[in-house]
């Protein structure tokens, strides 16, 4: 069993830049696929990044892509979302999740998950 807390996130305005953290504890987390997806009002949840279990390869969404770093520290069992230029549609709930069944795009094939952390961006 995998337990995931996000930390970072806060009210930021547009151009500015968050870092948020994602600390996992118990099970095997060092050696699982994370992703962060985010989820805004009204919206469905929508993948952001995915990192793989040695941080070897790394994928972003579109609507993220050169805006956004994953990153992580296995020997801290935390990974990162590094988020830059960030715009007031980047405004949502930013989640992480652990060990994927399937396509790691798709939230439905993570079997852990964190309660999330409010991310709010002023125009």
């Amino acid at each position: 069993q995998i337990q995931l807390v996000e930390s970072g996130g806060g009210l930021v305005q547009a151009g500015g830049s968050l870092r948020l953290s994602c600390a996992g504890s118990g099970g095997t987390f060092s050696r699982d696929v994370v992703g962060w997806f985010r989820q805004a009002p009204g919206k469905e949840r929508q993948f952001v990044a995915v990192i793989t279990e040695s941080g070897g390869n790394t994928y972003y969404g579109d609507s993220v892509a050169g805006r956004v770093t994953i990153s992580r520290d296995n020997g801290k069992n935390v990974v990162y979302l590094q988020m830059n230029n960030l715009k007031p549609e980047d405004t949502a709930i930013y989640f992480c999740a652990a060990d994927p069944s399937g396509n790691y795009r798709r939230s439905g094939t993570y079997r852990y998950w964190g309660q999330g952390t409010k991310v709010t961006v002023s125009s």
